[in-house]
């Protein structure tokens, strides 16, 4: 199958990509962390902050390895035990004991790995990968890398500016064995929704961050020393505790051209045994077929795009929302409360106030310094329209008409589409009867490119829109959480449905995902939480 007809099935005709047979082997699951075996470690600090607020006049002092331990666990470590009785969910799947992270995750199942390269004095520089189950670091590749990653990345960041560099990889059979084909399209937005966590929570530790989608493929895994067949980085994070950091401008034509197979070939080849616990791992050839479609191989690709332009087709009524205070919410409380509340929605009034907070806030977080946008990386509140969008469907909000709007983030105004309960419509177009839509008052949309800027970004723009489609989903239920709201991010539904309610597929334009929020009764299961 043509790449361009899997990605148009993976949103539109899912059962044309999925054997109709297809069962998960769920005597045979990898484990949703990996286990290096043998290594050198550094253990990390288990007595975490209970409380983490955004305190922009604090000046960051030069970091050490507990500081890291704490960002890394806030970003991606095991933080509670939940046991929800023996009971069956959608999938056939037995609901026990479940260890859950800050970030939600397709069917948790957590298909991403973290690794970071550290330049810290307590410990030897080098490349270490993230151990989940033991909240330890374990060292992959010894020593002083900034003009390699450098070289990587186009030189668009100095990386000895930075005191580490933290990759996110996916695991193509972590969910791969659950949802088959399906799983690509939930890899880039768990993707995503980490980035996310790892910028808001780098926000906290006073950290500067900046994201690389575009970089050499083939030299960062090999520097990580994964298998391409196996594992793939989707994104880099750079963090620095200087605030001012000029990364990412256009330096196309004031450096020379660099080549992947000239910096990984120099580089020994590194490979460690580690356990996933399956021990029957099926193919997936379409993975590797778009993995190898999304690579690149030399920085003359890399490509920086312009602002996208305000939608002019929602030029109607629109609505003026109240103004919005910056909020000074504590990240762990937002993070403890974040969950999925699936049947547990209770339709109640949603104020106006909590509406503009939840869309403004989630909005104006999703501005951050990458390799994408023209502008002056160190100015980073220089806002451009975001290549995402959120458009929603609201019923029992107070003083607005239900109907489906566009949000227009400069304006901080609701542009009005169609008038109308659309609850029953969004209920109808569920393809996994796993959340009564009659009780949600708001449902949100994260609508992007159709075409995904396939015409700049290649097969890549697809996991880069993905990926930008998880950040402001994760945006989007911390700040639901901080208000008192919860949200549930969701693939189960006619994304054509979803399309015509908004009328965008004139625009080229597509429903990515979809996140119903709203207050909820808090469900009966038994939680631990992992830290002291």
């Amino acid at each position: 199958m043509r790449r361009d007809v899997f990605l148009h099935n993976l949103l539109y005709d899912i059962e044309k990509i999925i054997p109709a047979d297809w069962e998960a082997d769920w005597e045979d699951s990898p484990l949703p962390y990996k286990i290096y075996r043998n290594l050198p470690v550094v253990p990390l600090s288990l007595e975490v902050p209970l409380s983490l607020k955004l305190d922009t006049q604090k000046h960051p002092s030069k970091p050490n390895i507990r500081d890291l331990g704490h960002f890394l666990w806030f970003s991606f470590g095991l933080a509670r035990l939940s046991d929800e009785g023996y009971s069956w969910n959608a999938f056939g799947q037995r609901s026990e004991e479940l260890y859950r992270r800050f970030v939600p995750s397709g069917g948790g199942l957590y298909p991403n790995e973290l690794y970071v390269y550290v330049n810290i004095d307590e410990v030897p520089a080098g490349v270490y990968h993230y151990d989940v189950a033991h909240h330890h670091l374990a060292l992959l590749r010894k020593g002083t890398f900034d003009s390699y990653l450098t070289r990587v990345i186009g030189n668009t960041c100095t990386i000895s500016e930075c005191f580490a560099v933290a990759f996110v990889s996916t695991m193509f059979w972590k969910n791969f064995f659950k949802y088959h084909n399906l799983s690509y399209r939930l890899q880039g937005l768990d993707s995503g929704v980490l980035i996310g966590q790892l910028l808001e929570a780098a926000k906290r530790f006073g950290f500067t961050t900046g994201v690389s989608y575009q970089f050499l493929d083939r030299a960062v895994n090999h520097l990580l020393g994964l298998s391409e067949w196996e594992e793939s980085v989707y994104a880099m994070v750079f963090l620095s505790i200087k605030p001012n950091a000029n990364w990412f401008a256009d330096r196309r034509g004031k450096i020379s051209t660099v080549l992947d197979k000239q910096l990984y070939r120099k580089l020994p080849v590194v490979q460690h045994p580690y356990n996933i616990r399956s021990r029957r791992i099926r193919h997936y050839p379409m993975l590797i077929k778009l993995n190898e479609g999304s690579r690149l191989e030399s920085t003359d690709h890399f490509q920086k795009l312009r602002g996208v332009k305000k939608p002019a087709y929602y030029e109607g009524h629109s609505t003026a929302l109240p103004d919005v205070k910056p909020m000074q919410w504590d990240f762990m409380e937002a993070c403890r409360k974040r969950f999925s509340p699936g049947e547990h929605f209770v339709l109640r009034e949603v104020s106006q106030q909590q509406l503009a907070t939840l869309l403004y806030e989630a909005t104006n977080a999703f501005f951050y310094r990458n390799d994408l946008d023209r502008m002056d990386s160190r100015k980073v509140q220089q806002k451009v329209e975001p290549r995402v969008a959120l458009y929603c469907c609201l019923h029992h909000v107070e003083g607005i008409p239900s109907g489906a709007y566009y949000y227009d983030f400069p304006s901080h105004t609701l542009r009005l589409i169609r008038l109308g309960d659309h609850r029953l419509v969004l209920k109808e177009a569920m393809t996994i009867d796993n959340i009564n839509m009659l009780e949600v008052p708001i449902c949100i949309h994260v609508v992007g490119d159709r075409d995904y800027l396939r015409h700049k970004l290649g097969y890549r723009g697809y996991r880069i829109q993905q990926m930008e489609a998880g950040i402001l989903v994760q945006n989007l239920l911390l700040v639901a959480a901080s208000i008192g709201l919860a949200g549930h991010p969701l693939l189960g539904y006619d994304t054509r449905i979803c399309d015509k309610i908004y009328n965008i597929a004139s625009a080229k334009k597509s429903c990515l995902i979809q996140v119903p929020i709203g207050p909820y009764r808090p469900p009966n299961a038994l939680k631990g939480y992992l830290y002291v």
